[in-house]
C-alpha cells in the first residue's frame, strides 16, 4: 500500500500546518528517556509527556487547531461539544484564548476534578452542562443542542482539523529523536491521537511499529478492526474514563485501519497498577487513559527487547479521589488480594481456629463482615485478605480445602463480587 496516494490518511502537510497554528498556545513537552522502565524491559524506553501539556493532556492541540480556523461568522455562533473531560479543558481552553462562546456536555459521573479545571480554564466563555451516564450520552445531548442553537459542533476526535491537531503530538517526537523509533505506543478513545500520529508516522517512519492501546472494558477500536467497520458496544467499563468510548469515530476507523500495526488491550487492574508504579517510583501521576501506553509494555517483553520505544503519556487529570479504587482493582488484579463467602462454624473458637491454622504468617484480613448481621448463625461471612505476594493465595486456598473450610472465592464471580464489595 502507497500511503501517499491513500486519501483516508493524513497529509503531513496538515499535521505541520497545525503545529504552526499551536505555535505559544501548547507546551512542546518533552520525550524523556526513563532509565528504570528501560531496565525493566530491558530497551531504551522514552516517554512522550503530555500529561505535562497546559491542561494536562494533548487534547488541547486539537481543539485550538479546529477552532482558530472557524470564520468570523462560526465565531459569533459559538461552539459546543461533549467531553468525558480532557477534550472539554482543551476546548474552554480554546474558547478563552479565542474569546468564542462554548457549551460543554460532560456525563454526570466526570470526576469533579475535571469539572472544575475545565471552569478554570474556560472562565466566562464556557457553560457546563453535567448529563448522562457516558459520553454517548453526553454527545447525544450535545447535539441536540447544537442543532437547535445552530452553533459550530467541536468534535473530540472524529474531525480532521481535530486529527491534525492530535498529530501534532508525532511531529514532536520525530523531531526529538535521532534515531529509529521501533515501536510506538500511544491510547485509543475515540482514534483521533493515534489517527493522527499514525499518520504522520507512516509517511515520514514508515518502519516504526504502531500500537494501539485499548482499555480491555472499552475495546471500540479492536471490534471495529473485527467487523471492518465501527460498531457501537452494547456496553463498557467506565473506569478509564478518558479512552471508554462507545463507538469509535468513522474518519478515525478509516485511518487506524491503514496506519495502525496492531491494537492491544490492557485491563483495568493492570491499568492501575502501572498508574501506582509510575506514581510510587517515577513520581509521575497519571490518569487511567495515560497509563495505558505503559501498560501494554508486559505484552510486549520480548518483541522489545533491545529496541527503541517510545509510549505517549496522554494525560496526568487524576482525581485524588479515586486513589483507593486504583489501589483495590490493583491488588484484586495482581492477585494480591482475595475475597471469599466462609461459613464458620457455629461454635465457640471457630473463627481462632481459622487465624491461626488457616492464615498464613503474612497474610491480612482487610475486611470482615456477617453478611447476614441480625442473625449470623445462618449466613456466610465476608471475608478479604491481603497476600504478600500472589503465590501465597494458592497456599492459602490449600490450607482452606485441607481444614475443611466452607467457603467461596468470589473474586472471579463478577455478579456476585460486585453484590458484595
Amino acid at each position: 500500500m502507497n500511503l501517499l496516494q491513500t486519501p483516508d490518511v493524513l497529509a503531513p502537510s496538515q499535521v505541520v500546518s497545525a503545529s504552526h497554528r499551536l505555535e505559544g498556545i501548547v507546551l512542546r513537552t518533552p520525550l524523556m528517556e526513563n532509565p528504570n522502565l528501560s531496565q525493566q524491559y530491558d530497551c531504551k524506553i522514552l516517554l512522550k509527556r503530555e500529561d505535562l501539556q497546559v491542561v494536562r493532556s494533548y487534547k488541547l492541540r486539537g481543539a485550538y487547531n479546529k477552532m482558530s480556523q472557524l470564520s468570523e461568522e462560526e465565531q459569533k455562533r459559538g461552539v459546543v461539544c461533549a467531553s468525558a473531560g480532557n477534550h472539554a479543558q482543551g476546548f474552554a481552553f480554546a474558547c478563552e484564548k479565542l474569546g468564542i462562546r462554548g457549551k460543554i456536555f460532560m456525563p454526570i459521573p466526570t470526576p469533579k476534578q475535571k469539572v472544575g479545571k475545565v471552569q478554570l480554564f474556560g472562565k466566562d466563555w464556557v457553560e457546563v452542562v453535567l448529563t448522562g451516564d457516558t459520553f454517548d450520552d453526553a454527545y447525544a445531548a450535545a447535539l441536540e443542542d447544537q442543532e437547535e442553537s445552530q452553533s459550530v459542533f467541536v468534535h473530540p476526535f472524529d474531525d480532521e482539523q481535530i486529527i491534525a491537531g492530535q498529530g501534532t503530538v508525532g511531529l514532536e517526537i520525530l523531531a526529538d529523536i535521532s534515531q529509529q523509533v521501533d515501536y510506538l505506543f500511544m491510547p485509543i478513545g475515540g482514534g483521533g491521537l493515534s489517527a493522527g500520529v499514525g499518520s504522520y508516522f507512516k509517511h515520514l517512519s514508515p518502519l516504526t511499529q504502531l500500537i494501539g492501546v485499548e482499555p480491555a472494558g472499552a475495546p471500540s477500536m479492536q471490534t471495529a478492526m473485527e467487523a471492518g467497520h465501527p460498531v457501537s458496544l452494547a456496553h463498557v467499563d467506565k473506569f478509564v474514563d478518558g479512552a471508554s468510548v462507545k463507538r469509535v469515530g468513522s474518519l478515525n476507523f478509516q485511518i487506524c485501519q491503514q496506519v495502525l500495526d496492531e491494537v492491544s488491550l490492557v485491563p483495568e487492574g493492570k491499568v492501575c497498577s502501572t498508574i501506582l508504579q509510575l506514581y510510587n517510583e517515577e513520581a509521575i501521576v497519571v490518569e487511567p487513559a495515560g497509563a495505558l501506553s505503559l501498560a501494554a509494555l508486559d505484552a510486549y517483553r520480548e518483541q522489545i527487547k533491545g529496541k527503541t520505544v517510545v509510549c505517549v503519556v496522554s494525560g496526568g487529570n487524576n482525581d485524588i479521589m479515586r486513589t483507593e479504587e486504583i489501589k483495590e482493582r490493583s491488588l484484586l488484579y495482581e492477585r494480591l488480594k482475595l475475597y471469599f463467602l466462609i461459613r464458620f462454624p457455629q461454635r465457640a473458637g471457630a473463627l481462632r481456629e481459622f487465624l491461626v491454622n488457616i492464615l498464613g504468617p503474612k497474610d491480612d484480613i482487610a475486611r470482615f463482615e456477617y453478611t447476614k448481621r441480625n442473625n449470623r448463625s445462618t449466613g456466610p461471612a465476608l471475608v478479604g485478605i491481603e497476600l504478600e505476594k500472589p503465590e501465597d493465595g494458592e497456599a492459602l486456598l490449600a490450607r482452606m480445602q485441607k481444614g475443611g473450610v466452607d467457603y467461596q472465592l468470589i473474586n472471579d464471580d463478577p455478579m456476585l463480587f460486585n453484590m458484595l464489595v
